[in-house]
């Protein structure tokens, strides 16, 4: 179930043997170049050998209780900002008046207390330019907790600001290649939000990263639960033929076949059916 208190958040046909590759560039890439991600044979030695160079390197992730108590940290801070911004509009709301009163006072008294008159009246515009801000503080923080709308490959959805802001991070961490970072990132999303509209998009590319950190049976694993689960998700054609191209990879040629045939079968107008064409080809 979706929180009910807010928290502080295609592709042409490549082969799925390519697509971690080029995750580094991703944000570049129009929507329908992701179809084939894994379309030759080049593109996934690339891919292999840029896996191997970031096992190298990775970083050790981050303990999942220590996120989830830095984001509940964020929300706390961020709640008790907005009600000390409110206590300080109350505040200020009583100065004004006070000030009103004794300007009022001060309006029939002798002119000796004139300029007074005028420093209190500076006062009050600056309590008011200060009372101005406040409000406009308080609106921001708040339009940043509220649930925003996103397209998700042409479909719209509505998401908590925390889900968009995990699911922005988890995405940049694997347009940067770094695979193992990336999967921790994208399970521990799925854990916080397991009825979130990103979940299809998320096993997707879950299952690119698991494939770009060499773990390619687990790859596979959720590429099929992504097209047993929701068969009619946009990324299930694709997902189909990344899933055929990992048994290529282990050579199961005649799982591939199947796959393929399967793909092709099911989402015959798709993209990733015409790349499964001709994969389905070169399978000997």
């Amino acid at each position: 179930m979706r929180r009910a208190q807010p928290q502080p958040l295609t592709l042409s046909a490549l082969t799925a043997l390519a697509a971690a590759a080029v995750l580094a560039m991703a944000a570049l890439w129009p929507a329908t170049a992701r179809a084939g991600l894994f379309d030759d044979e080049e593109a996934r030695k690339a891919i292999v050998e840029l896996r191997n160079r970031f096992e190298q390197s990775q970083r050790a992730a981050q303990m999942e209780e220590a996120e989830r108590k830095a984001l509940a940290g964020v929300v706390a801070e961020q709640a008790e900002q907005i009600n000390v911004l409110k206590r300080s509009l109350l505040d200020l709301n009583a100065q004004m008046e006070t000030l009103r009163t004794e300007l009022a006072k001060l309006r029939g008294t002798d002119e000796q207390l004139a300029q007074t008159g005028k420093d209190l009246a500076r006062e009050l515009a600056e309590l008011q330019r200060r009372h101005k801000d406040a409000v406009a503080a308080i609106d921001d923080r708040i339009r940043r907790l509220e649930p925003q709308r996103v397209s998700l490959d042409g479909k719209d959805a509505v998401v908590e600001a925390p889900e968009k802001k995990a699911y922005d991070e988890a995405i940049g961490i694997l347009r940067k290649g770094e695979f193992a970072n990336a999967a921790t990132a994208l399970s521990a999303f799925q854990r916080r939000f397991p009825s979130s509209a990103y979940n299809g998009h998320v096993q997707y590319w879950l299952g690119n990263a698991l494939y770009g950190k060499g773990e390619v049976k687990e790859a596979m694993a959720i590429f099929r639960t992504l097209v047993t689960s929701t068969p009619d998700h946009p990324r299930a054609s694709e997902a189909l033929l990344a899933l055929a191209n990992c048994q290529i990879e282990l050579k199961d040629g005649k799982g591939a076949r199947k796959t393929l045939e399967e793909l092709i079968a099911n989402y015959p107008q798709s993209e990733a059916a015409q790349s499964g064409r001709e994969r389905i080809k070169q399978i000997k």
